[in-house]
């Protein structure tokens, strides 16, 4: 029988770290009996610096990566890693399927991209077919991949560099785009595993920077800048 694959978490939110983890390692079984163990967690990272030590420290098979993180991003961690182990299996696994996200971290060498909303024995699998060679992507983000890199997607209109956009944190990036696609406050909140306030405190300082009034104009912008489907 082939041993669970080893991991590496990469995440800044500490919380959702321990629900993967629990999840993988089978502690969140029915009425607190064990589940199936999914993979052997080899350590947790929040920040990009620390992410790179810890990989290639420990060389797990697959690395769980989230796209953005203090310090550069999953993109800056594919990019230090492979610098010195270019055969590391990344998994990127992130709340976020914006197509530039998704685009930046393939290009960068992940083996698949899959969102938070997967369940625990979907993302044991998706673990275990990228160990495997094989990559994995949710059915959302598959369809966008494939016409992508077929040159049937215009990725350029999504990468190019956008002063404005460019002003903006990494968080209020994903802020900005929940808030376009109608999200409110606490769908928001739950999604980021933030709270309320802190996203009325993200959308006040995107408004200040975009110089907008309100969520409408906001929309607008976003919507005309192809930020949102």
């Amino acid at each position: 029988m082939t041993a669970p694959p080893t991991v590496v978490l990469v995440d800044d939110h500490a919380l959702f770290r321990a629900g993967v983890r629990a999840e993988l390692e089978g502690r969140t079984g029915a009425d607190g009996a064990p589940g199936p163990v999914r993979a052997t967690v080899l350590g947790e990272a929040g920040d990009v610096d620390v992410a790179v030590r810890l990989i290639l420290d420990r060389e797990p098979d697959v690395v769980l990566l989230d796209v953005h993180m203090p310090g550069g991003g999953g993109a800056e961690v594919l990019r230090r890693v492979h610098e010195t182990r270019p055969g590391q299996k990344v998994l990127a696994l992130s709340v976020s399927d914006e197509p530039e996200d998704v685009i930046a971290l393939i290009r960068g060498g992940a083996r698949g991209y899959v969102t938070k909303t997967i369940s625990g024995d979907e993302l044991g699998a998706a673990i275990s077919k990228v160990r495997d060679g094989d990559a994995v992507f949710s059915p959302r983000l598959a369809g966008f991949v494939l016409d992508a890199f077929a040159g049937r997607v215009d990725t350029a209109v999504a990468l190019v560099a956008d002063p404005e956009l460019d002003g903006l944190t990494d968080r209020e990036r994903e802020v900005l785009r929940l808030i376009a696609r109608g999200y409110m406050y606490k769908e928001i909140a739950r999604r980021l595993t933030i709270s309320p306030k802190t996203v009325e405190h993200h959308v006040s300082a995107v408004l200040r920077k975009l110089q907008l009034s309100n969520r409408h104009e906001l929309t607008r912008w976003a919507t005309e800048r192809r930020l949102v489907d």
